[in-house]
């Protein structure tokens, strides 16, 4: 029997090797991977030409503000720059829906929202905060792939869990076999060096950044440490900026801890610098951190203690950054930046430090599919596994413009005329290219959700 789909002539690059070889796709699954140039009889035969086959990324980390902020984003136009991307997988945030996604019934809401209209499987977040802890079950039950808090105030739209409300969110996620992932910036201390910038008058650029200086994000890292350890529970430490945070976590782990860490790549590619030449486009939080500190950070990826890198695509209308110009406050803080992902890490990772394809992989995909419990069914590219592929001219260069986005808002891009080395030209999910040629060929609703 003829299989679906074989793509031939290619670099696999799985979590453990690299070879020369391809991939058969049979209903929608990997079959098997072959091992050099064997004949193998398919309904569509693709010729690779030496180009590099990833498994499909799993992004844990986005904000496609669906449902009720659809113009900020949508989980339409996010998943279209997911797959143009070579993301397959994306875990949608609970916060910038709206209402928040904080209990079982609005979980359901927003599953139906999303499955309609994306392109890529998605799997959803339920929020964690200071009121809705007997709610928890229930969204795990829904499907939730788990729990996201602020140790900060979010900025009113829904409260954040204080130490004993993270505690018991710690116990109860470890009996369901889930997890709590933070934004570990002290609450405290952000409120002290925020008051004392805003005091002085200063709306410079730089000055976001001063307000958010690493002790915030350390005290916030540690505090949470200790709770995961005091209770055994399972700790996920978001768009982690510092070394010194991803030190803190080796040395839980070296305890027993179960927690992990995740940065992202405009920590990766992007310094205070950038933030004061591109302006608002490059405002997020935690605010980025000094050109000292991003080389520091990829000597974490390259030595193996970075657990998972995910986007935290966080966009916003024009209008939301455009009122930051002249006054940093003003501006909306999120880095719209997931269809640069792969390049940026391509770019800065393989191509100019030598970052093994392998370790790319294991961040990008097996990692976050094996914490979230969506594997083996995502993450790798195992026999059995949904063929979810992504096909890249390693060495491609090309300029990153607006008419590349795939984005609802084009020009709020921090990376625009940025020179990436590395290009995603088709991405396949379930064995259908979802993306190729700069277009999406498949119609929203082709995606799902999965649950853990």
């Amino acid at each position: 029997m003829k299989s679906d789909l074989y793509l031939t002539n290619g670099i696999i690059a799985t979590d453990s090797v690299v070879f020369r070889g391809g991939v058969v796709v049979q209903d929608g699954k990997v079959l098997r991977l072959v091992e050099g140039d064997e004949q193998i009889d398919a309904q569509e035969v693709r010729d690779l030409g030496g180009r590099l086959v990833l498994p499909g990324l799993v992004d844990d980390h986005v904000h496609f503000n669906s449902p009720g902020r659809d113009e900020w984003e949508g989980a339409k136009y996010g998943s279209f720059a997911a797959a143009a991307g070579g993301v397959t997988t994306a875990l949608e945030m609970p916060f910038n829906a709206n209402p928040p996604t904080r209990n079982a019934e609005l979980l359901r809401q927003k599953r139906l929202v999303v499955e309609a209209q994306t392109v890529i499987d998605m799997g959803l977040w339920g929020l964690l905060e200071d009121s809705n802890l007997d709610e928890l079950e229930a969204m795990h039950n829904e499907g939730a792939v788990g729990f996201k808090a602020f140790l900060c105030d979010p900025g009113g739209m829904f409260g954040w869990p204080r130490p004993d409300d993270l505690r018991q969110a710690l116990q109860i996620t470890r009996r369901l076999g889930s997890l709590v992932g933070l934004h570990a910036e002290s609450e405290e201390l952000s409120q002290e060096f925020t008051l004392q910038m805003q005091a002085s008058g200063r709306v410079d650029r730089p000055v976001w950044c001063e307000s958010r200086p690493p002790a915030v994000e350390l005290e916030a890292v540690q505090k949470a440490l200790e709770a995961a350890e005091e209770v055994g529970g399972n700790l996920h430490v978001v768009h982690t900026t510092l070394p010194q945070g991803f030190a803190a976590i080796q040395q839980a782990k070296s305890r027993g801890a179960s927690v992990t860490g995740e940065t992202c790549p405009h920590y990766l590619s992007l310094s205070i610098d950038d933030l004061e030449r591109i302006g608002p486009a490059a405002k997020c939080g935690p605010p980025l951190r000094s050109r000292e500190t991003v080389e520091a950070l990829w000597q974490d990826v390259l030595a193996g203690r970075v657990d998972m890198i995910g986007s935290d695509h966080c966009p916003c209308t024009p209008e939301m950054k455009e009122a930051g110009r002249e006054n940093i406050w003003k501006a909306w803080g999120g880095i719209s930046g997931i269809q640069a992902m792969l390049p940026v890490l391509l770019t800065e990772g393989v191509h100019r430090r030598g970052l093994p394809l392998t370790v790319l992989v294991r961040m990008t995909s097996l990692n976050p599919a094996r914490r979230f419990g969506i594997y083996p069914q995502k993450g790798h590219l195992g026999a059995g596994a949904d063929a979810d592929l992504v096909v890249v001219d390693l060495n491609r260069e090309w300029t990153y413009t607006p008419e590349h986005l795939l984005s609802r808002h084009k020009g709020i891009s921090p990376y625009e005329g940025f020179v990436f080395k590395g290009a995603v030209e088709s991405t396949y999910l379930r064995g259908v290219r979802v993306y190729g040629e700069g277009e999406i060929w498949v119609e929203p609703g082709y995606g799902r959700v999965v649950r853990r």
